[in-house]
């Protein structure tokens, strides 16, 4: 077996805990809809009560502690990107607005020439 986190096999331990974290889950949505008539906090708390019961039990789990470890590798790979200024980003759009009407004209001549071609001088329509 490999060291890569995403490749482990999770024991069926860990296979209850993602299914009471996607009951945990599911009971929060549950709740708010159920509670429509009450508060918009009230609705919320349980939304937000039952995602945060399930982040704890996944926390506790191989897959979620997996999880946890990607996300923070994206994280540190994303500060590794050198973004691009306002101005380059500006510019960049610039460019692609640029392309599109050039290209929507380009579209729009091939069609009235295919129009005329076809229907001006092979089908005489006109």
């Amino acid at each position: 077996m490999s060291n890569n986190p995403v490749q482990t096999v999770s024991t069926s331990s860990d296979k209850i805990k993602v299914a009471l974290a996607v009951c945990a889950v599911l009971a929060g949505v549950v709740g708010f809809y159920v509670l429509a008539g009450q508060q918009t906090l009230l609705r919320a708390a349980a939304l937000v009560g039952g995602l945060v019961v399930a982040a704890l039990v996944l926390w506790t789990a191989e897959p979620g502690r997996n999880f946890l470890a990607f996300a923070r590798e994206a994280v540190r790979e994303t500060k590794k990107v050198v973004w691009p200024t306002r101005k380059e980003a500006m510019q960049i759009t610039g460019v692609v607005f640029g392309f599109v009407v050039v290209m929507a004209i380009f579209l729009w001549g091939t069609d009235k020439l295919l129009e005329v071609v076809l229907y001006d001088l092979i089908l005489g329509w006109k």
